[in-house]
């Protein structure tokens, strides 16, 4: 999923979009080399575990879980697992025209 989530930070930059990840590993510097090697350049939350207060509180049961939540904080798409870079491309789309964002093709 990295080299797809990087596209996206990419391709929408300036656009009405934040790309935030949440990682259930458990060693902060195994994580940092990470981040660090497949080049994660957005926000990132270190949730320690499989189960930690993150997943729990957004109902997470499998790694990784796909979430994505529109400008009113309502969730438009969940997915555990990726829904596919087509599906999560048009969804996310449609939700930056829906704000009044220019639309990509």
């Amino acid at each position: 999923m990295y080299p797809h989530e990087r596209s996206l930070v990419k391709r929408l930059q300036g656009k009405p979009f934040v790309l935030l990840g949440v990682n259930s590993d458990s060693d902060k510097d195994e994580l940092k080399e990470v981040l660090k090697k497949e080049q994660i350049t957005w926000r990132s939350f270190l949730e320690g575990s499989l189960d930690g207060p993150i997943a729990r509180r957004w109902d997470v049961h499998g790694w990784p879980t796909l979430v994505l939540i529109d400008h009113k904080g309502v969730i438009r798409l969940r997915s555990p697992g990726s829904p596919g870079a087509d599906v999560l491309d048009k969804k996310i789309d449609e939700l930056i025209a829906e704000v009044g964002g220019k639309r990509d093709k």
